[in-house]
Parts: structure tokens; C-alpha cells; sequence
């Protein structure tokens, strides 16, 4: 079991984050401890921190009062409620909070289910929890109360071990979840320099995203729209804006993503794995079939985008090693759609044409590419059991706040 925690000086967000997935039903309240509650039993923000008031009352010079604790058992492990909750408490025991007030939230919006626990370092007389060794501490607890309750181990390098990422099945239900996965896992592993080649990534697991723009309140805005495809291309089901699913997925977060991801290539050697290969194939006049087969063996897809008479006008590759999404054109003009409209589709013979010409990294051209039906080579995105929306949190939690910088004297 891997606990991660994290210091922040917002109550209130903590809170805010664990309930949202409350009220979606991606998460539950297991217990508490001095936490008010309703006369019919409820857990309501506003009495929670009125739980919490005296507390931090107390003590407002220490910076990071709140504690916002992590509890991840192994993916294999299934756990009840009640061992969910018992281990929260002896864990909270032995790390010295027991007596402090605090709420144990039971989160299900992934397969691996677990824990969050909100509380506070500072005592109800002011005092400042000794925090030294905490983290050795925790780890010690843990590893305890896996021998205990018969869990495995679950030491980070193990705690992330490889899970492949499935295309969305609209049968299967809770199309959101499935699709709120597989956009996280893609914009936090992959490198892509427009929305299109975004796009073909996401296509590959059956999910598909569309820009949205307009205006309100004399203000223009832009935004993300993520929809699930049947198997055929098509949009089904309801479409989810970004906002549903995390602010990490959203515009903004695409924009950045792109902006890294430009940075990040330029001047690398991204696109080698695959210019080698494609180029072998081209030189020996290979079909189709031939150049899928060739580029999966190497985990690389491919993805041709043709008109109603089979013409290929755009092609993106994603190499699934390197973690990278292009248009063909990025490796040079040799590698763009007419060349393999020419190869494919059209009876003309090019081994010579192609061979004289020299390869390089050209300027590509920028070709709005996405998908069709024609997917080759497609292999399972790996995924680590982690979800980023919580990574994300925990990273704002750590974040120090900037301190002003004066006069330039």
C-alpha cells in the first residue's frame, strides 16, 4: 500500500475536491472523527469547516495546516468498506492523528479503488503536529498494516506497473469514465503539436475531440468537447465538455500540452524509429499491408485519412515507444499523403524517384490530418493505475506561492 501526502493551506479546496466526486457518485464518505454532521446523518462543507474553525484558529503562522493524505492499496487487492475504514483509522492512529479531525473519503473513479483522507497538523491548543520523519514514518505504517490484513506489496515501482488502456465500449456503461482515462493518459504521456494529430491519438481508443468556441458576457471563450465513437468512426452517445472531466483535459491544459510538446521535439530525434522504417518500405515498393505490419512490430500506428474515392490525403504516425503523434509531412516532404497515394493507389512506379531523393527533416507543412476508419497497427497505451486529476491536485497542494519580487534598484 502507497501512501502519499501532500500540505496546503486551502481547506475548502480540499474539501471541494473530494465532494465533487462525491456528487458524481465517483467517490463516498466511509468515516470521520469530530466532523458535525446534520440531524439525518449528512456530511455538509459548511459544518465541516466549522469542524475544523477552532483548529486552525489556533495556530495561523503555520503556512500549510491542512494534511491531504493518499491511501493506495495494490490494484489486485479487493477490499470491503469496513477493511477500507479500518485500515484508514489504525493508519491515522499510528501516524499520530487520531484524535485529530478528519474525513475518510473511499474514491471509485478508477478500477483501483482507495483512499483520501483530509485532516489537519495543527492541535486544537495550537500546537504543530511533529512532523519529523512523517514520511518514513508512513511508509513504516503501511508496510505493517499490509502484513496485517494479508495485502501485497505495493511499492511504487510495483504500484505502477503497466496497465493497458482499453477502447472505449459504449455497451459496457459509464461512458464518461472510460473516456475521462484515456483523454488524462493521453495528454499526460504523449507529445503532439496540434489539436489534429491530439485527435488521431484519441481515435485509435474510440474517443474523439472537438474545439468549441463562442462568446459570453461580451467575453469570447474556447473549449474542448470529448465524444466516444462506435466502431465504425461515428459519434455516439452524449458528448462530455472537458470541465466534466478535468480541467487537466480542458483547453488550456492542450494548449500548454502542445506548447511543451513543440519545445520538447524540436531539434530530437522524435521521428527517426519511424522515418527509418517507412523509408525501407518505400525504397522496396512494399503494399500497404506490408508497411502496417512492418510499423507494428516496431509499436508504431499508422493512420491514413481517405475521400469517398479512396484517396489518401493525410497520414499521421504515433510511435507508441516514444511517445510521439505526427503528420507524415514533419519527416519531410518524401513522407507526405501523395507519396503514398502514389504508392498504394495509383499504378507508378517510384522505387527510383524515391530513392534519389535525399531525406530529411524539412519545415513540415501544416496539413489539418485526422482519422477515418482506416486504423493499422494500434497498440494498448500504457497507463500506470494513476489518476491525474488527483496527481494534478496533489501537485497544486505542493505548490509554494510565489513571493513578490520589489524594485529593480
Amino acid at each position: 500500500m502507497v501512501a502519499n501526502i501532500s500540505l496546503g493551506n486551502s481547506l475548502f479546496g480540499a474539501l471541494s475536491y473530494n465532494q465533487e466526486k462525491v456528487d458524481d457518485n465517483q467517490a463516498k464518505i466511509l468515516c470521520s472523527n469530530l466532523i458535525m454532521q446534520t440531524y439525518d446523518g449528512e456530511y455538509k462543507t459548511s459544518l465541516t469547516l466549522r469542524s475544523f474553525e477552532d483548529y486552525l484558529n489556533a495556530n495561523k503562522n503555520t503556512k500549510k495546516p491542512i494534511v491531504h493524505i493518499s491511501l493506495n492499496p495494490h490494484p489486485d487487492d479487493k477490499l470491503t468498506d469496513e477493511q477500507f475504514e479500518k485500515i484508514a483509522q489504525e493508519y491515522l492512529e499510528k501516524l499520530g492523528y487520531g484524535n485529530q479531525p478528519y474525513l475518510v473519503y473511499k474514491h471509485e473513479d478508477i478500477d483501483r479503488h482507495h483512499l483520501h483522507i483530509v485532516t489537519t497538523c495543527v492541535k486544537e491548543n495550537g500546537e504543530r503536529m511533529n512532523g519529523s520523519f512523517e514520511h518514513k514514518r508512513s511508509k513504516d505504517i503501511t508496510r505493517e498494516l499490509e502484513k496485517k490484513y494479508g495485502l501485497l506489496p505495493a511499492e511504487k515501482v510495483h504500484y505502477s506497473e503497466k496497465m493497458p488502456l482499453k477502447r472505449v465500449n459504449p455497451k459496457a456503461g459509464n461512458i464518461k469514465k472510460q473516456v475521462a482515462n484515456i483523454v488524462k493518459s493521453a495528454m499526460k504521456n504523449y507529445h503532439f503539436q496540434n489539436i489534429n494529430e491530439y485527435r488521431a491519438l484519441l481515435s485509435l481508443y474510440g474517443v474523439t475531440v472537438e474545439e468549441v468556441k463562442g462568446e459570453a458576457r461580451g467575453k469570447s471563450y474556447n473549449g474542448l468537447i470529448y465524444s466516444a465513437l462506435d466502431k465504425k468512426g461515428r459519434k455516439t452517445g452524449n458528448p462530455f465538455k472537458a470541465s466534466l472531466i478535468s480541467r487537466e483535459v480542458g483547453y488550456d491544459a492542450l494548449q500548454k500540452r502542445i506548447t511543451f510538446s513543440k519545445k520538447d521535439m524540436k531539434g530530437k530525434l522524435s521521428y527517426n524509429r519511424t522515418k527509418t522504417i517507412v523509408s525501407s518500405c518505400l525504397m522496396n515498393n512494399c503494399s500497404r499491408k506490408q508497411l502496417e505490419k512492418e510499423l507494428a512490430k516496431n509499436n508504431i500506428s499508422v493512420l491514413f485519412r481517405e475521400n469517398d474515392d479512396k484517396r489518401i490525403y493525410g497520414v499521421t504516425f504515433i510511435d507508441h515507444q516514444q511517445k510521439v503523434v505526427f503528420n507524415g509531412s514533419r519527416m519531410g516532404k518524401e513522407f507526405s499523403a501523395n507519396t503514398f497515394q502514389r504508392l498504394f493507389n495509383e499504378d507508378v512506379k517510384h522505387t527510383n524517384d524515391f530513392s534519389n531523393d535525399k531525406i530529411s527533416n524539412n519545415d513540415y507543412s501544416q496539413q489539418q490530418e485526422s482519422i477515418t476508419d482506416a486504423i493499422a497497427g494500434i497498440f494498448s497505451m500504457e497507463q500506470h493505475g494513476d489518476n491525474y486529476e488527483e496527481i494534478a491536485f496533489t501537485n497544486r497542494m505542493k505548490r509554494k506561492r510565489k513571493k513578490p519580487r520589489g524594485p529593480k534598484l
